[in-house]
């Protein structure tokens, strides 16, 4: 079996190789394959990636190259974890939408937008140089935010790709440690679109083999449950009561907008303390001492990534037909939404397909976020594919974040203005806001 994962100088990598050499039975890799341009990043990565295998007795060899042809030939998966533009592009993504008072987040509003117009051109390259040198029955995994645009770019245009986020799994962990069962008897309802879910029902099946859903327990008032699970997503607990569901910490960027847009101005950004934590990960991996994963690495975010990847990776190419949370084409699962949306709901897994499980109807309000954030992520494809000032205003003003054209206006340009390096149509896109 070959594996390459596309960004594989990321500082993510080594939590992929440390779940590939815990669970390699369940996933027995020949090869490994790290593609990435920064010559000093995937050397150091490959390093530690070969001690760590080396460690752990996997039998595997790991290649590391800047050559995407090479490393994509003949696998049978690839993983993307792209960042174009690195933590320098995201340092922007984080501020320079408080300018339109508009909070910097690098998947979720303005800065999320800005993120895709620069990752969805990369990604549908390499893409089609996957169909054209892997094997032809090879799947794309995609972990590159934004996630939900991203993965319907690479359906669009026809490639065998699902998208793959750590939000369902880590709710899966927590709520096994919760309750005292192993992760695999916790099963989640979980709706909606790539950050912006919600966990309706939280399925739990005891020591005496019964499944028993329990969300009354999770919100109960009396024992102060509510209080301690709303705390943990940084909710207000009267929204979890009233939609009787648990939100992912995502949807606090829009429940919450102006709390959270006034923490930013006087904090320090999630880059910047990425940034020292990279710095402090690289030197780790370049110690020839260190064969196992650095404990930094829980400071760098993506918790259970690798088990995520893990278990998607296993059940596409063992068939074994499970159910997992992904990101998969909609295709009838919300009524209301076009059938070649991408949404992230329980699906049923093969070789040949993945497929999303029927779910019961959203409640009126989360229909409507939903819909609002689907016809902006609609537009928002359509500028990264094709271009142009009027396509970027027009999915920035249908943000509903945003949802105002003197905003939108401002928004627009100083995006543009900020992307110019890595968009290339933008540096000749005129200026227009006067504010």
């Amino acid at each position: 079996m070959k594996l390459t994962v596309v960004g594989g100088g990321s500082t993510y990598t080594p939590e992929l190789v440390d779940g590939f050499a815990r669970l390699r039975d369940q996933l027995p890799i020949d090869e490994l394959w790290l593609v990435d341009p920064d010559p000093v990043r995937r050397e150091l990565v490959g390093g530690v990636a070969r001690r760590m295998f080396a460690h752990a007795g996997h039998p595997g060899t790991i290649h590391v190259t800047d050559d995407v042809v090479a490393g994509v030939t003949d696998a049978d998966a690839v993983m993307f974890q792209l960042r174009i533009g690195g933590q320098a592009a995201r340092q922007q993504d984080e501020t320079w939408p408080h300018e339109a008072c508009c909070i910097g987040q690098e998947t979720t509003g303005p800065g999320g937008f800005a993120k895709a117009l620069r990752t969805v051109p990369v990604v549908l390259e390499y893409a089609e140089l996957v169909r054209k040198h892997a094997k032809p029955d090879a799947w794309i995994v995609d972990f590159t935010n934004p996630v939900g645009i991203v993965t319907r770019a690479l359906l669009e245009a026809g490639h065998r790709a699902v998208g793959l986020c750590n939000v369902a799994i880590g709710f899966q962990r927590r709520f096994a440690k919760e309750f005292g069962v192993a992760p695999d008897h916790v099963r989640l309802d979980h709706v909606g679109l790539n950050h912006l879910t919600w966990e309706r029902g939280v399925h739990v099946t005891g020591a005496d083999g019964v499944e028993r859903d329990v969300m009354a327990d999770l919100l109960a008032e009396s024992d102060g449950a509510l209080d301690r699970t709303a705390d943990s997503v940084h909710m207000h607990p009267d929204l979890l009561r009233l939609q009787h569901a648990i939100p992912s910490y995502y949807l606090r960027y829009f429940y919450s907008h102006d709390i959270v847009l006034q923490e930013q101005l006087h904090e320090p950004t999630r880059a910047e303390a990425v940034m020292e934590t990279e710095r402090a990960l690289l030197a780790k991996y370049a110690d020839e001492s260190v064969v196992t994963k650095p404990a930094e690495l829980e400071q760098r975010g993506g918790a259970y990534y690798s088990e995520a990847a893990i278990d998607v990776l296993s059940s596409i190419l063992g068939d074994r037909g499970d159910v997992q949370v992904l990101n998969v084409r909609n295709d009838g699962t919300f009524p209301f939404l076009p059938d070649d949306h991408v949404i992230e709901v329980p699906s049923r897994v093969t070789r040949q397909a993945i497929t999303p499980l029927p779910v019961s109807p959203l409640a009126p309000d989360m229909v409507g976020l939903v819909s609002h954030v689907a016809g902006y992520e609609r537009l928002a494809l359509d500028a990264a594919v094709h271009g142009g000032r009027d396509r970027v205003l027009r999915a920035m003003w249908a943000h509903p974040l945003v949802g105002q054209v003197d905003k939108a206006e401002k928004l627009t340009d100083l995006l543009l203005a900020a992307n110019a390096e890595h968009i290339p149509w933008a540096r000749s896109e005129q200026v227009t806001w006067a504010g």
